[in-house]
Protein backbone atom coordinates (compact mmCIF):
# COMPACT_ATOMS: atom_id res chain seq x y z
CA UNK A 1 0.00 0.00 0.00
CA UNK A 2 1.18 3.52 -0.78
CA UNK A 3 0.96 6.25 1.83
CA UNK A 4 -0.61 9.59 1.02
CA UNK A 5 2.66 11.08 -0.16
CA UNK A 6 3.76 8.11 -2.25
CA UNK A 7 2.10 8.15 -5.66
CA UNK A 8 2.43 5.49 -8.34
CA UNK A 9 5.31 6.46 -10.61
CA UNK A 10 4.62 6.19 -14.33
CA UNK A 11 7.43 4.88 -16.49
CA UNK A 12 7.39 7.90 -18.73
CA UNK A 13 10.49 9.42 -20.23
CA UNK A 14 10.58 12.66 -22.17
CA UNK A 15 11.12 11.92 -25.85
CA UNK A 16 11.97 15.54 -26.61
CA UNK A 17 14.25 16.39 -23.70
CA UNK A 18 15.59 19.88 -23.15
CA UNK A 19 18.72 18.38 -21.65
CA UNK A 20 19.54 15.91 -24.40
CA UNK A 21 18.50 16.86 -27.90
CA UNK A 22 17.98 14.11 -30.46
CA UNK A 23 20.08 14.16 -33.62
CA UNK A 24 18.18 15.74 -36.47
CA UNK A 25 18.13 12.54 -38.52
CA UNK A 26 17.52 10.11 -35.65
CA UNK A 27 14.58 7.71 -36.04
CA UNK A 28 11.39 9.03 -34.49
CA UNK A 29 10.61 7.80 -31.00
CA UNK A 30 6.88 7.19 -30.69
CA UNK A 31 4.92 9.14 -28.13
CA UNK A 32 1.97 7.48 -26.38
CA UNK A 33 0.22 10.31 -24.50
CA UNK A 34 -1.96 9.22 -21.62
CA UNK A 35 -5.50 10.54 -21.51
CA UNK A 36 -5.77 13.55 -19.21
CA UNK A 37 -8.81 14.84 -17.35
CA UNK A 38 -9.44 18.26 -15.92
CA UNK A 39 -10.64 21.74 -16.78
CA UNK A 40 -8.10 22.35 -19.54
CA UNK A 41 -8.81 18.99 -21.14
CA UNK A 42 -12.53 19.79 -21.09
CA UNK A 43 -11.81 23.17 -22.63
CA UNK A 44 -9.81 21.45 -25.39
CA UNK A 45 -12.76 19.12 -26.05
CA UNK A 46 -15.02 22.16 -26.36
CA UNK A 47 -12.63 23.97 -28.72
CA UNK A 48 -12.19 20.83 -30.81
CA UNK A 49 -15.97 20.37 -31.11
CA UNK A 50 -16.48 24.02 -32.11
CA UNK A 51 -13.64 24.21 -34.63
CA UNK A 52 -14.40 20.87 -36.28
CA UNK A 53 -18.11 21.69 -36.29
CA UNK A 54 -17.42 25.00 -38.04
CA UNK A 55 -15.12 23.38 -40.59
CA UNK A 56 -17.31 20.42 -41.49
CA UNK A 57 -20.76 22.02 -41.21
CA UNK A 58 -20.24 25.58 -42.48
CA UNK A 59 -20.59 24.70 -46.21
CA UNK A 60 -24.03 23.25 -45.53
CA UNK A 61 -25.47 26.40 -43.97
CA UNK A 62 -27.89 28.29 -46.21
CA UNK A 63 -28.36 32.04 -46.55
CA UNK A 64 -31.17 33.49 -48.67
CA UNK A 65 -29.78 36.15 -51.01
CA UNK A 66 -32.70 36.11 -53.40
CA UNK A 67 -33.20 34.29 -56.70
CA UNK A 68 -30.15 35.78 -58.42
CA UNK A 69 -27.38 34.73 -56.02
CA UNK A 70 -26.21 31.46 -54.43
CA UNK A 71 -27.80 30.54 -51.12
CA UNK A 72 -24.69 28.98 -49.52
CA UNK A 73 -23.75 30.97 -46.41
CA UNK A 74 -19.99 30.79 -47.00
CA UNK A 75 -18.89 30.38 -50.60
CA UNK A 76 -15.69 31.17 -52.48
CA UNK A 77 -17.14 31.35 -56.00
CA UNK A 78 -14.02 31.35 -58.15
CA UNK A 79 -15.95 30.85 -61.38
CA UNK A 80 -17.84 34.12 -60.91
CA UNK A 81 -15.08 35.78 -58.87
CA UNK A 82 -17.16 36.31 -55.75
CA UNK A 83 -16.63 35.67 -52.05
CA UNK A 84 -19.82 35.27 -49.99
CA UNK A 85 -19.87 35.31 -46.18
CA UNK A 86 -23.46 35.38 -44.97
CA UNK A 87 -24.75 38.90 -45.82
CA UNK A 88 -21.36 40.11 -47.10
CA UNK A 89 -20.40 39.82 -50.76
CA UNK A 90 -16.81 40.60 -51.75
CA UNK A 91 -15.79 41.33 -55.33
CA UNK A 92 -12.25 40.87 -56.70
CA UNK A 93 -11.47 44.59 -56.47
CA UNK A 94 -12.48 44.47 -52.80
CA UNK A 95 -9.86 41.92 -51.85
CA UNK A 96 -8.52 44.44 -49.35
CA UNK A 97 -11.20 43.12 -47.00
CA UNK A 98 -9.49 39.73 -47.04
CA UNK A 99 -6.15 41.47 -46.54
CA UNK A 100 -7.66 43.30 -43.56
CA UNK A 101 -8.86 40.03 -42.05
CA UNK A 102 -5.38 38.55 -42.48
CA UNK A 103 -3.94 41.61 -40.74
CA UNK A 104 -6.38 41.12 -37.86
CA UNK A 105 -5.43 37.43 -37.67
CA UNK A 106 -1.71 38.30 -37.52
CA UNK A 107 -2.15 41.04 -34.92
CA UNK A 108 -4.49 38.79 -32.95
CA UNK A 109 -1.88 36.04 -32.95
CA UNK A 110 0.70 38.51 -31.60
CA UNK A 111 -1.79 39.66 -28.95
CA UNK A 112 -2.69 36.15 -27.80
CA UNK A 113 0.94 35.05 -27.72
CA UNK A 114 2.16 38.07 -25.76
CA UNK A 115 -0.70 37.52 -23.30
CA UNK A 116 -1.10 33.76 -22.84
CA UNK A 117 1.80 32.27 -24.77
CA UNK A 118 1.18 29.65 -27.44
CA UNK A 119 -2.54 29.32 -26.76
CA UNK A 120 -3.15 29.18 -30.52
CA UNK A 121 -0.88 26.14 -30.79
CA UNK A 122 -2.35 24.42 -27.76
CA UNK A 123 -6.02 24.81 -28.54
CA UNK A 124 -7.01 26.04 -32.00
CA UNK A 125 -4.19 25.19 -34.42
CA UNK A 126 -5.54 22.75 -37.07
CA UNK A 127 -2.59 20.44 -36.43
CA UNK A 128 -3.44 20.27 -32.72
CA UNK A 129 -7.17 19.80 -33.34
CA UNK A 130 -6.75 16.98 -35.86
CA UNK A 131 -4.08 15.23 -33.78
CA UNK A 132 -6.51 15.31 -30.84
CA UNK A 133 -9.20 13.82 -33.07
CA UNK A 134 -6.88 11.09 -34.32
CA UNK A 135 -5.84 10.31 -30.73
CA UNK A 136 -9.50 9.89 -29.78
CA UNK A 137 -9.79 7.22 -32.48
CA UNK A 138 -6.52 5.60 -31.42
CA UNK A 139 -7.53 5.40 -27.76
CA UNK A 140 -10.98 4.13 -28.64
CA UNK A 141 -9.55 1.24 -30.66
CA UNK A 142 -6.24 0.39 -28.99
CA UNK A 143 -6.81 1.61 -25.43
CA UNK A 144 -4.98 4.14 -23.28
CA UNK A 145 -1.23 4.63 -22.95
CA UNK A 146 -0.14 1.32 -21.42
CA UNK A 147 -2.32 -0.74 -23.74
CA UNK A 148 -1.01 1.08 -26.80
CA UNK A 149 2.60 0.70 -25.72
CA UNK A 150 2.09 -3.01 -25.08
CA UNK A 151 0.38 -3.46 -28.44
CA UNK A 152 3.13 -1.57 -30.26
CA UNK A 153 5.89 -3.61 -28.62
CA UNK A 154 4.16 -6.95 -29.11
CA UNK A 155 4.47 -9.25 -32.08
CA UNK A 156 2.07 -9.11 -34.97
CA UNK A 157 -1.06 -11.16 -34.34
CA UNK A 158 -4.50 -11.26 -35.92
CA UNK A 159 -5.81 -8.98 -33.15
CA UNK A 160 -3.04 -6.44 -33.65
CA UNK A 161 -3.58 -6.48 -37.39
CA UNK A 162 -7.34 -5.90 -37.00
CA UNK A 163 -6.80 -3.05 -34.53
CA UNK A 164 -4.19 -1.33 -36.69
CA UNK A 165 -6.17 -1.70 -39.90
CA UNK A 166 -9.31 -0.39 -38.18
CA UNK A 167 -7.46 2.60 -36.76
CA UNK A 168 -5.83 3.59 -40.01
CA UNK A 169 -9.05 3.04 -41.96
CA UNK A 170 -10.91 5.46 -39.69
CA UNK A 171 -8.02 7.92 -39.93
CA UNK A 172 -8.29 7.77 -43.72
CA UNK A 173 -12.06 8.35 -43.56
CA UNK A 174 -11.49 11.42 -41.37
CA UNK A 175 -8.76 12.65 -43.71
CA UNK A 176 -10.98 12.16 -46.76
CA UNK A 177 -13.83 13.99 -45.03
CA UNK A 178 -11.41 16.82 -44.31
CA UNK A 179 -10.42 17.11 -47.97
CA UNK A 180 -14.03 16.69 -49.06
CA UNK A 181 -15.21 19.46 -46.74
CA UNK A 182 -12.57 21.83 -48.09
CA UNK A 183 -13.77 21.70 -51.69
CA UNK A 184 -17.36 22.36 -50.58
CA UNK A 185 -16.38 25.94 -49.80
CA UNK A 186 -15.76 26.54 -53.52
CA UNK A 187 -19.08 25.37 -55.01
CA UNK A 188 -22.63 24.59 -53.98
CA UNK A 189 -22.13 21.88 -51.38
CA UNK A 190 -25.13 19.57 -52.08
CA UNK A 191 -24.54 19.71 -55.82
CA UNK A 192 -20.78 19.20 -55.62
CA UNK A 193 -20.94 16.30 -53.15
CA UNK A 194 -23.39 14.55 -55.48
CA UNK A 195 -21.07 15.11 -58.44
CA UNK A 196 -18.10 13.78 -56.45
CA UNK A 197 -19.85 10.51 -55.62
CA UNK A 198 -21.26 10.21 -59.13
CA UNK A 199 -17.82 10.66 -60.65
CA UNK A 200 -18.86 13.75 -62.63
CA UNK A 201 -17.03 16.42 -60.62
CA UNK A 202 -14.12 18.37 -62.10
CA UNK A 203 -10.74 16.67 -61.90
CA UNK A 204 -9.39 19.47 -59.70
CA UNK A 205 -11.91 18.46 -57.02
CA UNK A 206 -10.57 14.90 -56.88
CA UNK A 207 -6.96 16.11 -56.90
CA UNK A 208 -7.68 18.49 -54.02
CA UNK A 209 -9.40 15.76 -52.00
CA UNK A 210 -6.49 13.38 -52.62
CA UNK A 211 -3.85 15.93 -51.59
CA UNK A 212 -5.68 17.02 -48.43
CA UNK A 213 -6.47 13.42 -47.53
CA UNK A 214 -2.79 12.51 -47.78
CA UNK A 215 -1.57 15.54 -45.82
CA UNK A 216 -4.20 15.22 -43.08
CA UNK A 217 -3.52 11.52 -42.64
CA UNK A 218 0.25 12.02 -42.64
CA UNK A 219 0.42 15.11 -40.43
CA UNK A 220 -2.33 14.19 -37.99
CA UNK A 221 -1.84 10.45 -37.77
CA UNK A 222 1.79 9.68 -38.55
CA UNK A 223 3.95 12.75 -37.93
CA UNK A 224 2.02 14.45 -35.14
CA UNK A 225 4.48 16.32 -32.89
CA UNK A 226 7.13 16.35 -35.62
CA UNK A 227 5.07 18.89 -37.56
CA UNK A 228 5.18 21.29 -34.60
CA UNK A 229 8.85 20.65 -33.83
CA UNK A 230 10.44 20.60 -37.27
CA UNK A 231 8.00 22.02 -39.84
CA UNK A 232 6.17 24.87 -38.12
CA UNK A 233 8.04 28.21 -37.92
CA UNK A 234 5.94 29.60 -35.07
CA UNK A 235 7.93 27.98 -32.20
CA UNK A 236 10.98 29.88 -33.44
CA UNK A 237 9.07 33.15 -33.77
CA UNK A 238 7.12 33.05 -30.52
CA UNK A 239 10.12 33.99 -28.37
CA UNK A 240 10.03 37.48 -29.87
CA UNK A 241 6.36 37.79 -28.90
CA UNK A 242 6.82 36.84 -25.23
CA UNK A 243 7.95 39.06 -22.38
CA UNK A 244 8.30 38.71 -18.61
CA UNK A 245 4.55 39.29 -18.12
CA UNK A 246 3.32 36.69 -20.64
CA UNK A 247 1.45 33.75 -19.19
CA UNK A 248 3.04 30.39 -20.01
CA UNK A 249 2.67 26.88 -18.64
CA UNK A 250 5.33 26.71 -15.93
CA UNK A 251 6.65 24.13 -13.48
CA UNK A 252 7.04 26.04 -10.22
CA UNK A 253 10.23 24.44 -8.99
CA UNK A 254 10.40 27.05 -6.22
CA UNK A 255 7.64 24.92 -4.73
CA UNK A 256 8.27 21.46 -6.18
CA UNK A 257 11.99 21.02 -5.49
CA UNK A 258 13.65 18.99 -4.14
CA UNK A 259 11.34 16.36 -5.56
CA UNK A 260 10.93 12.99 -3.87
CA UNK A 261 8.74 9.90 -4.12
CA UNK A 262 9.14 9.22 -0.39
CA UNK A 263 8.35 12.55 1.20
CA UNK A 264 7.72 11.23 4.72
CA UNK A 265 11.00 9.34 4.88
CA UNK A 266 12.92 12.33 3.57
CA UNK A 267 11.25 14.67 6.03
CA UNK A 268 11.87 12.22 8.88
CA UNK A 269 15.56 12.32 7.96
CA UNK A 270 15.46 16.10 8.40
CA UNK A 271 15.97 16.90 4.73
CA UNK A 272 13.91 19.45 2.78
CA UNK A 273 11.35 18.09 0.33
CA UNK A 274 9.17 19.84 -2.22
CA UNK A 275 5.68 19.09 -3.42
CA UNK A 276 6.73 17.21 -6.58
CA UNK A 277 6.57 13.46 -5.97
CA UNK A 278 8.28 12.64 -9.28
CA UNK A 279 5.30 10.63 -10.51
CA UNK A 280 5.90 11.59 -14.17
CA UNK A 281 2.18 12.18 -14.71
CA UNK A 282 3.00 15.44 -16.49
CA UNK A 283 5.32 13.60 -18.89
CA UNK A 284 2.87 10.80 -19.57
CA UNK A 285 0.07 13.10 -20.77
CA UNK A 286 2.22 15.42 -22.89
CA UNK A 287 1.41 15.05 -26.62
CA UNK A 288 4.78 16.59 -27.47
CA UNK A 289 6.78 14.12 -25.36
CA UNK A 290 8.53 16.69 -23.15
CA UNK A 291 9.05 17.11 -19.43
CA UNK A 292 7.73 20.53 -18.41
CA UNK A 293 9.95 20.35 -15.33
CA UNK A 294 12.92 21.00 -17.62
CA UNK A 295 11.60 24.53 -18.17
CA UNK A 296 10.36 26.35 -21.26
CA UNK A 297 11.05 24.40 -24.44
CA UNK A 298 10.57 24.90 -28.14
CA UNK A 299 8.32 21.84 -28.36
CA UNK A 300 5.84 22.99 -25.68
CA UNK A 301 2.51 24.04 -27.20
CA UNK A 302 1.07 25.14 -23.80
CA UNK A 303 -1.90 22.80 -24.07
CA UNK A 304 -1.87 22.63 -20.23
CA UNK A 305 -2.60 18.90 -20.10
CA UNK A 306 0.40 18.54 -17.78
CA UNK A 307 -1.30 21.09 -15.54
CA UNK A 308 -4.45 18.95 -15.37
CA UNK A 309 -2.40 15.81 -14.66
CA UNK A 310 -0.41 17.50 -11.88
CA UNK A 311 -3.49 19.05 -10.31
CA UNK A 312 -5.05 15.60 -10.18
CA UNK A 313 -2.01 14.28 -8.29
CA UNK A 314 -2.07 17.25 -5.89
CA UNK A 315 -5.74 16.59 -5.20
CA UNK A 316 -4.94 13.00 -4.25
CA UNK A 317 -2.13 14.15 -1.99
CA UNK A 318 -4.25 16.81 -0.34
CA UNK A 319 -1.93 19.60 -1.47
CA UNK A 320 -2.61 22.93 -3.16
CA UNK A 321 -3.13 22.80 -6.91
CA UNK A 322 -0.82 24.78 -9.15
CA UNK A 323 2.53 23.03 -8.88
CA UNK A 324 2.35 23.33 -12.66
CA UNK A 325 0.40 26.43 -13.61
CA UNK A 326 0.06 29.33 -15.99
CA UNK A 327 2.55 31.85 -14.62
CA UNK A 328 4.57 34.84 -15.77
CA UNK A 329 8.36 34.96 -15.80
CA UNK A 330 8.34 37.97 -13.49
CA UNK A 331 6.25 36.12 -10.88
CA UNK A 332 8.37 32.99 -11.26
CA UNK A 333 11.61 34.92 -10.75
CA UNK A 334 10.19 36.70 -7.73
CA UNK A 335 9.12 33.43 -6.13
CA UNK A 336 12.45 31.78 -6.93
CA UNK A 337 14.16 34.66 -5.13
CA UNK A 338 12.01 33.92 -2.08
CA UNK A 339 12.65 30.14 -2.25
CA UNK A 340 16.42 30.54 -2.64
CA UNK A 341 16.89 33.42 -0.19
CA UNK A 342 17.70 35.82 -2.99
CA UNK A 343 19.68 33.26 -4.97
CA UNK A 344 22.13 32.52 -2.19
CA UNK A 345 21.32 28.82 -2.01
CA UNK A 346 19.23 25.97 -3.43
CA UNK A 347 15.45 25.89 -3.30
CA UNK A 348 14.29 25.56 0.29
CA UNK A 349 10.60 24.65 0.66
CA UNK A 350 10.50 26.06 4.19
CA UNK A 351 11.07 29.57 2.81
CA UNK A 352 7.87 29.58 0.78
CA UNK A 353 5.61 28.26 3.57
CA UNK A 354 4.67 29.50 6.99
CA UNK A 355 4.64 27.48 10.18
CA UNK A 356 1.09 26.29 9.50
CA UNK A 357 2.14 25.01 6.04
CA UNK A 358 0.34 27.75 4.11
CA UNK A 359 2.11 29.72 1.41
CA UNK A 360 4.08 32.77 2.43
CA UNK A 361 2.54 36.20 1.85
CA UNK A 362 5.77 37.23 0.10
CA UNK A 363 5.01 35.02 -2.89
CA UNK A 364 3.90 36.76 -6.08
CA UNK A 365 0.61 35.80 -7.69
CA UNK A 366 -0.79 36.56 -11.11
CA UNK A 367 -3.30 39.39 -11.40
CA UNK A 368 -5.40 40.19 -14.44
CA UNK A 369 -4.07 43.75 -14.55
CA UNK A 370 -0.68 42.39 -15.64
CA UNK A 371 -2.22 41.55 -18.99
CA UNK A 372 -3.02 45.22 -19.64
CA UNK A 373 0.42 46.63 -20.30
CA UNK A 374 1.73 48.87 -23.13
CA UNK A 375 2.60 45.99 -25.43
CA UNK A 376 -0.75 44.24 -25.28
CA UNK A 377 -2.59 47.58 -25.31
CA UNK A 378 -0.82 48.46 -28.55
CA UNK A 379 -1.75 45.11 -30.12
CA UNK A 380 -5.34 45.46 -28.94
CA UNK A 381 -5.54 49.01 -30.26
CA UNK A 382 -4.14 48.02 -33.66
CA UNK A 383 -6.43 45.00 -33.88
CA UNK A 384 -9.47 47.08 -32.95
CA UNK A 385 -8.54 49.87 -35.38
CA UNK A 386 -8.28 47.48 -38.32
CA UNK A 387 -11.56 45.83 -37.35
CA UNK A 388 -13.42 49.13 -37.02
CA UNK A 389 -12.00 50.33 -40.34
CA UNK A 390 -13.27 47.17 -42.05
CA UNK A 391 -16.71 47.51 -40.46
CA UNK A 392 -16.96 51.19 -41.43
CA UNK A 393 -15.90 50.39 -44.98
CA UNK A 394 -18.47 47.60 -45.23
CA UNK A 395 -21.27 49.82 -43.93
CA UNK A 396 -20.46 52.75 -46.22
CA UNK A 397 -19.27 51.05 -49.41
CA UNK A 398 -21.12 51.68 -52.66
CA UNK A 399 -22.82 48.82 -54.45
CA UNK A 400 -23.00 50.74 -57.71
CA UNK A 401 -19.88 51.73 -59.63
CA UNK A 402 -18.95 53.19 -63.00
CA UNK A 403 -15.66 52.95 -64.80
CA UNK A 404 -14.89 54.64 -68.13
CA UNK A 405 -12.15 53.99 -70.67
CA UNK A 406 -11.51 56.55 -73.43
CA UNK A 407 -10.79 55.15 -76.89
CA UNK A 408 -7.06 55.33 -77.51
CA UNK A 409 -7.11 55.28 -81.28
CA UNK A 410 -8.50 57.51 -82.58
CA UNK A 411 -8.66 60.04 -79.75
CA UNK A 412 -11.46 61.88 -81.56
CA UNK A 413 -13.31 61.89 -84.89
CA UNK A 414 -14.42 64.97 -86.84
CA UNK A 415 -17.84 64.29 -88.35
CA UNK A 416 -19.14 65.66 -91.71
CA UNK A 417 -21.05 68.47 -89.99
CA UNK A 418 -17.88 69.58 -88.19
CA UNK A 419 -18.90 68.24 -84.78
CA UNK A 420 -16.38 66.28 -82.70
CA UNK A 421 -17.06 62.76 -81.47
CA UNK A 422 -15.21 60.80 -78.78
CA UNK A 423 -15.70 57.11 -78.02
CA UNK A 424 -15.83 55.59 -74.52
CA UNK A 425 -16.22 52.13 -73.03
CA UNK A 426 -18.54 52.57 -70.05
CA UNK A 427 -18.65 49.80 -67.46
CA UNK A 428 -21.65 49.74 -65.12
CA UNK A 429 -21.15 47.51 -62.11
CA UNK A 430 -24.24 46.32 -60.22
CA UNK A 431 -22.87 44.78 -57.01
CA UNK A 432 -26.14 43.51 -55.51
CA UNK A 433 -28.02 40.29 -56.40
CA UNK A 434 -31.01 42.22 -57.77
CA UNK A 435 -31.71 43.69 -61.24
CA UNK A 436 -31.43 47.45 -61.49
CA UNK A 437 -32.37 50.23 -63.86
CA UNK A 438 -29.42 52.59 -63.96
CA UNK A 439 -29.72 56.17 -65.19
CA UNK A 440 -26.54 57.43 -66.89
CA UNK A 441 -26.25 61.22 -67.07
CA UNK A 442 -23.63 63.45 -68.65
CA UNK A 443 -22.69 66.55 -66.64
CA UNK A 444 -20.75 69.40 -68.22
CA UNK A 445 -19.53 69.60 -71.84
CA UNK A 446 -21.90 72.25 -73.15
CA UNK A 447 -24.18 71.16 -75.98
CA UNK A 448 -22.91 67.57 -76.08
CA UNK A 449 -25.05 64.44 -76.18
CA UNK A 450 -24.54 60.68 -75.81
CA UNK A 451 -25.52 57.74 -77.96
CA UNK A 452 -25.20 54.03 -77.12
CA UNK A 453 -23.81 51.82 -79.86
CA UNK A 454 -26.10 48.90 -80.71
CA UNK A 455 -29.08 50.46 -78.96
CA UNK A 456 -32.16 52.20 -80.34
CA UNK A 457 -31.99 54.80 -77.58
CA UNK A 458 -32.04 58.32 -79.03
CA UNK A 459 -29.03 60.58 -78.58
CA UNK A 460 -29.48 62.59 -75.39
CA UNK A 461 -27.70 63.81 -72.28
CA UNK A 462 -29.01 60.88 -70.27
CA UNK A 463 -30.37 57.41 -70.77
CA UNK A 464 -31.66 54.55 -68.61
CA UNK A 465 -30.43 51.00 -69.00
CA UNK A 466 -31.16 47.72 -67.24
CA UNK A 467 -28.27 45.95 -65.51
CA UNK A 468 -28.49 42.31 -64.50
CA UNK A 469 -28.05 41.35 -60.84
CA UNK A 470 -24.49 40.95 -59.64
CA UNK A 471 -23.11 41.70 -63.10
CA UNK A 472 -20.98 44.11 -65.07
CA UNK A 473 -22.69 45.75 -68.05
CA UNK A 474 -20.27 47.09 -70.67
CA UNK A 475 -21.48 49.74 -73.09
CA UNK A 476 -19.92 51.49 -76.08
CA UNK A 477 -20.88 55.17 -75.81
CA UNK A 478 -20.21 57.99 -78.29
CA UNK A 479 -20.21 61.58 -77.06
CA UNK A 480 -20.69 64.24 -79.75
CA UNK A 481 -20.22 67.98 -79.31
CA UNK A 482 -21.04 70.58 -81.98
CA UNK A 483 -18.04 72.40 -83.43
CA UNK A 484 -19.18 75.80 -82.20
CA UNK A 485 -19.35 74.52 -78.61
CA UNK A 486 -15.80 73.17 -78.51
CA UNK A 487 -13.68 75.48 -76.37
CA UNK A 488 -10.49 73.54 -75.65
CA UNK A 489 -8.48 70.66 -76.99
CA UNK A 490 -9.14 68.75 -73.77
CA UNK A 491 -12.31 69.29 -71.76
CA UNK A 492 -13.42 67.41 -68.68
CA UNK A 493 -16.94 66.29 -67.90
CA UNK A 494 -18.61 63.68 -65.71
CA UNK A 495 -20.51 60.49 -66.29
CA UNK A 496 -22.96 60.10 -63.40
CA UNK A 497 -24.84 56.88 -62.70
CA UNK A 498 -27.76 56.63 -60.33
CA UNK A 499 -30.19 54.02 -59.09
CA UNK A 500 -33.21 56.10 -58.23
CA UNK A 501 -34.83 53.24 -56.32
CA UNK A 502 -32.00 52.98 -53.79
CA UNK A 503 -30.56 56.50 -54.25
CA UNK A 504 -27.10 55.03 -54.82
CA UNK A 505 -24.89 56.90 -57.26
CA UNK A 506 -21.35 57.15 -58.56
CA UNK A 507 -19.41 59.49 -60.82
CA UNK A 508 -16.47 59.32 -63.17
CA UNK A 509 -14.57 62.31 -64.57
CA UNK A 510 -13.71 61.81 -68.24
CA UNK A 511 -11.86 63.85 -70.85
CA UNK A 512 -13.24 65.00 -74.19
CA UNK A 513 -10.53 65.53 -76.81
CA UNK A 514 -10.74 67.84 -79.82
CA UNK A 515 -8.31 69.11 -82.47
CA UNK A 516 -6.30 72.23 -81.74
CA UNK A 517 -7.89 74.10 -84.63
CA UNK A 518 -11.32 73.73 -83.06
CA UNK A 519 -10.47 76.09 -80.22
Amino acid sequence: MLDKTQMERLEAKAVNSAKTRQPLYAPRKKIFPKRASGSFRRFKWLVMAITLGIYYLMPWLRWDRGPFAPDQAVLIDLANRRFYVFFIEIWPQEFYYVAGLLMMAGIGLFLITSTVGRAWCGYTCPQTVWVDLFLVVERGIEGDRNARMKLDAGRWTARKLVLRVSKHAIWLVIAAATGGAWILYFADAPTLIGDVFNGTAASVAYVTIAVLTATTYTFGGLMREQVCTYMCPWPRIQAAMLDENSLTVTYNDWRGEPRSRHAKKVQAAGQPVGDCVDCNACVAVCPMGIDIRDGQQLECITCALCLDACDGVMNKLGKERGLISYATLSDYNANMAVATAGGSGPVNPSLVRTADSTFSARLAHFHIRKIFRPRTSFYMGAWTAVGLALIYSLLTRDRLEINVLHDRNPQFVTLSDGSIRNGYTVKLLNMIPEPRTIVVTMQGLQGAEMSVVGSDLPAARFFAIAVEPDRLNMLKVFVRQPADEVRHAAQTFKFRVEDRASFESDEYTATFNAPEIAR
